[in-house]
C-alpha cells in the first residue's frame, strides 16, 4: 500500500490547489466559529463574558442555553460531519470536487460492471447501483473527505462464491429462478455486512484493525488476487460454456480445468480480444507516466478508453456472430421493484448460510477503508474516527441493500488515492461521482450492447497486477527480518484459500493469530533485578551485566505491566521459572540451576492497575508462599493497585510492614533482621 505526501512540484496537482487548500483553511475557520467558539466568550448582551474561573457553579453551566445549545450542535456535527461541511462550503472547491468525481467515476463504471458480473455473477445495474447508493450515504456520514466507497475486486469475489455455492445446491433450476437466488444472497449479505460494521461501531470496536497482522492480509490479498486470475482466466479464453459442463468448484480444479482446455478448445476470437485489451490496457497505463506533466493525458481514464474502442469494434465488426459474448440488453430493474424492504422471506432464508461470509466482508472491507482513510486523513490534514468510519460504512450498505442485488461496499486505496490527486477536497468528489454513476446506469447501459464480456474480464485482470505489487516486498522485508511467524501466516492463508476457498484460508489464518495474541498477552513480563555495586540501584540482570544478586536467598522480581486475569493465570508457573532457572531459556526437563528463594521482593512500579480476578490469583499465589515461610515484600506499588491488594485481603496477609517504599528499604530490612 503506497502512501503519498504532495510535493509542491507535484505535476499531479491542479494549478488552483494551493488556493483551494487555503480556501478549504478558510471553511475550517468558518465552522470553528459557527460552532459556538466566538459566541461562547460573549454575553447575552453581545459584551465579553467576564472570566469565572472557579467561580462557576456547575449548576450554571448546565443551566446556560445559549452553551448547551452549542454543545449540543457540535456534538451533532460530530456524529454528521456533512452538517458542518455544507452550510461552509466553499465554492472555490467545486472544480477539484467535480473533476475529481468524474475522474474516478470513468474509471468505475465499467470496474463495478465487471466485479458485478465477473466476480459476483450477478446483472451490471447491482455493481453500478452499488458503486452511487453507498458512495452517497457515505458522504453524509463519513469523516474521511477523500474516501472513494464502492464495490471491491476481493468482496466481490467472496460474495460471488458464497452466490455460486448455493446456486450449486439447487440444481435444476431455470436462469430467472437462479436470478432471483443470486440477488436474494447478494441482498442478505450487503444487510448483514452493513449491521455488523454499524454496530461495530456503535460499539465503538472501531480497534479492530490492530487484530489482524499485515502478514495475513497479504496472505489474503495475494490469495485472492490468485483466484481472481484464475476465474477471469476461463472467459478470457472463451471456456465458459466448457466450464458449465465440467463444473469445476475449488481453485485447484479450476486451474487443472484452464492447462487441459487452454490451448486446445480456447474460442480464438475471444482469446484474442481479451489479450489484446488486457495489453492494451497496461501499454496505456505504462506510457501515461510519461506524460505526468500534462494532468488531462495523465488522468485519462484507459479502462473506460478500452471499454470504448472494443464495443464500437464488436458493433462494427460483428464479433458476436463469430461467437464472442457481449454483454447485450440489459433491463435496469434488479428485481420486482426498484426499492424494496431487504427483511423478507424470500432473502431471510440464505441468513444462516451467508453470516460467515458476511462476518468476513465487514473485517476486511474496514481494514481496507480504515487504511485508505488515514492515508488520506495523514496527506491532507484532517483527523480520522474509526468507529465513527464503522458508522457511515455500515449506514452506506444498510442504505444500498434496499436495492436488490447490491453489492457490499468500501473504501478503495487506489481511487481514494487518485481521488486526491486529481482535486478532491470535501465529500462533493463523492457525490459528483455517484451521480455521474447513476446517470450512466439509467442512461449509458444501452450503448453497452455490444461490450465483449471478455474485456470485462480483461479489466478485472488489470485489478490482479496492482494488488500482487507488493507482494514480492513484503516477502523480501519478513525473510529478511527472519519473521517466520509472520511468513507462515501469510503461507497458511494463501495454501488454504487456493486449496480451499478464500473464506476457509482467512478464518483459519484468523484464528492462529489470534490464538498467538493471547498466548502472548497471558505471559506477564517480569524480570530479575540485581544491585549496581556500590550504589542502592537496582536493574536487569539480563540487560546490565554489571548487575548482581549479592543477597543470599533473595529473589527480586519486577512486573513490567499491568495485571489482569489474562496475563496471571500463569503468573505461578512463570514466578516458578523465574526462580529456578533464572531469566535465560531452559527446558523444564533441565535440573534446577538456582536455590529456591528465601525472601521474595516485588518491584511493582509499572503495575497502575490490578483487576479483581487478577488480585485474586496474586493472593493465593503470596499465601503459598507464605506457607512456605518465604519472606514477602512489596515494593513501588501505586495507590490504585494498593487500594485493589487492600480490599483483595493481600495487605492483611502479608502485614504493613511488608509494603515498602523502595527495594533498597525492603533488601535493608532483610539484611538488618540477619
Amino acid at each position: 500500500m503506497i502512501s503519498g505526501s504532495q510535493r509542491p512540484n507535484d505535476p499531479t496537482r491542479q494549478p488552483n490547489s494551493q488556493s483551494s487548500a487555503s480556501s478549504f483553511t478558510e471553511m475550517e475557520r468558518t465552522t470553528n466559529r459557527r460552532n459556538g467558539e466566538t459566541t461562547a466568550l460573549l454575553d447575552s448582551n453581545g459584551e465579553p463574558a467576564t472570566p469565572r474561573y472557579g467561580s462557576a457553579s456547575p449548576s450554571d453551566l448546565e443551566n446556560d442555553p445559549k452553551r448547551n445549545s452549542a454543545a449540543f450542535s457540535k456534538k451533532v456535527k460530530y456524529y454528521i460531519p456533512s452538517l458542518a461541511w455544507i452550510p461552509d462550503y466553499n465554492f472555490s472547491l467545486l472544480g477539484g470536487d467535480v473533476l475529481a468525481g468524474i475522474t474516478v467515476a470513468s474509471m468505475l463504471i465499467p470496474q463495478s460492471v465487471s466485479y458485478a458480473t465477473s466476480l459476483a455473477k450477478l446483472s451490471p445495474p447491482t455493481g453500478l447501483f452499488s458503486a452511487s447508493i453507498p458512495g452517497i450515504v457515505y458522504a453524509f456520514l463519513g469523516t474521511s473527505r477523500q474516501l472513494n466507497v464502492a464495490p471491491e475486486a476481493a468482496l466481490s469475489l467472496l460474495l460471488g462464491q458464497a452466490i455460486t455455492e448455493l446456486r450449486h445446491e439447487n440444481p435444476g433450476q431455470g436462469p430467472v429462478e437462479l436470478d432471483a437466488l443470486g440477488l436474494g444472497v447478494a441482498t442478505i449479505i450487503t444487510l448483514q455486512v452493513g449491521l455488523i460494521s454499524f454496530l461495530l461501531g456503535f460499539f465503538r470496536l472501531g480497534f479492530i484493525d490492530v487484530v489482524l497482522s499485515r502478514a495475513l492480509l497479504r496472505g489474503f490479498i495475494t490469495a485472492v488476487a490468485v483466484v481472481i486470475m484464475i476465474e477471469q482466466l476461463i472467459p478470457m479464453f472463451g471456456l465458459v460454456a466448457l466450464q458449465r459442463i465440467a463444473q469445476p468448484e475449488t481453485t485447484l480444479e479450476k486451474i487443472i480445468f484452464l492447462i487441459d482446455n487452454a490451448f486446445t478448445n480456447a474460442h480464438w476470437h475471444t482469446t484474442v480480444i481479451s489479450f489484446t485489451a488486457l495489453l492494451s490496457l497496461v501499454v496505456l497505463r505504462y506510457f501515461k507516466n510519461f506524460f505526468k506533466r500534462y494532468w488531462w493525458i495523465y488522468r485519462l481514464p484507459e479502462v473506460l478508453i478500452v471499454v470504448a474502442v472494443s464495443t464500437l469494434l464488436c458493433s462494427q465488426f460483428h464479433w458476436d456472430k463469430e461467437g464472442v459474448d457481449i454483454l447485450g440488453a440489459v433491463p435496469i430493474s434488479t428485481g420486482e421493484s426498484f426499492i424494496q424492504f431487504p427483511v423478507r422471506a424470500s432473502n431471510l432464508k440464505y441468513l444462516h448460510r451467508t453470516t460467515s461470509t458476511a462476518v468476513l466482508i465487514s473485517v476486511v472491507g474496514f481494514l481496507d477503508s480504515i487504511v485508505a482513510a488515514k492515508q488520506n486523513g495523514a496527506r491532507f490534514g484532517h483527523s480520522i474516527s474509526p468507529n465513527r468510519e464503522l458508522v457511515a460504512l455500515g449506514a452506506a450498505n444498510l442504505a444500498g441493500s434496499f436495492i436488490p442485488g447490491t453489492l457490499p461496499a468500501y473504501g478503495s486505496i487506489t481511487r481514494s488515492r487518485i481521488n486526491g490527486d486529481v482535486g478532491g477536497r470535501t465529500q462533493m468528489a463523492s457525490l459528483v461521482c455517484s451521480g455521474v454513476i447513476l446517470l450512466a446506469t439509467f442512461f449509458l447501459l444501452p450503448w453497452l450492447y455490444f461490450l465483449p464480456k471478455c474485456v470485462l474480464a480483461s479489466i478485472i485482470c488489470l485489478v490482479v497486477f496492482s494488488l500482487l505489487v507488493e507482494t514480492p516486498h513484503d516477502v523480501a522485508y519478513y525473510w529478511r527480518m527472519a519473521a517466520w511467524v509472520d511468513l507462515t501466516l501469510m503461507s497458511l492463508t494463501f495454501i488454504f484459500s487456493i486449496i480451499w476457498n478464500v473464506e476457509v484460508g482467512v478464518v483459519v489464518s484468523l484464528i492462529i493469530s489470534l490464538l498467538l495474541v493471547v498466548h502472548r498477552s497471558s505471559k506477564t513480563r517480569m524480570t530479575i533485578l540485581g544491585r549496581i555495586p556500590g550504589t542502592d540501584r537496582w536493574k536487569p540482570i539480563n540487560e546490565n551485566p554489571e548487575a548482581e544478586e549479592n543477597v543470599p536467598g533473595a529473589l527480586i522480581i519486577r512486573i513490567r505491566e499491568n495485571l489482569d486475569f489474562a496475563n496471571t493465570a500463569q503468573l505461578k508457573e512463570r514466578l516458578r521459572r523465574l526462580e529456578l532457572y533464572g531469566v535465560h531459556k531452559s527446558h523444564p526437563s533441565e535440573d534446577p540451576r538456582r536455590q529456591e528463594a528465601s525472601v521474595l521482593v516485588f518491584h511493582m512500579s509499572d503495575v497502575e492497575t490490578c483487576d479483581a480476578s487478577a488480585a485474586q490469583i496474586f493472593f493465593e499465589l503470596l499465601e503459598e508462599y507464605k506457607g512456605r515461610d518465604v519472606g514477602l515484600f512489596i515494593t513501588h506499588l501505586a495507590p490504585g493497585p494498593r487500594e485493589t491488594f487492600d480490599k483483595a485481603g493481600i495487605v492483611e496477609l502479608l502485614g504493613a510492614d511488608a509494603f515498602r517504599e523502595n527495594v533498597a528499604d525492603a533488601i535493608n530490612l532483610v539484611e538488618g533482621s540477619r
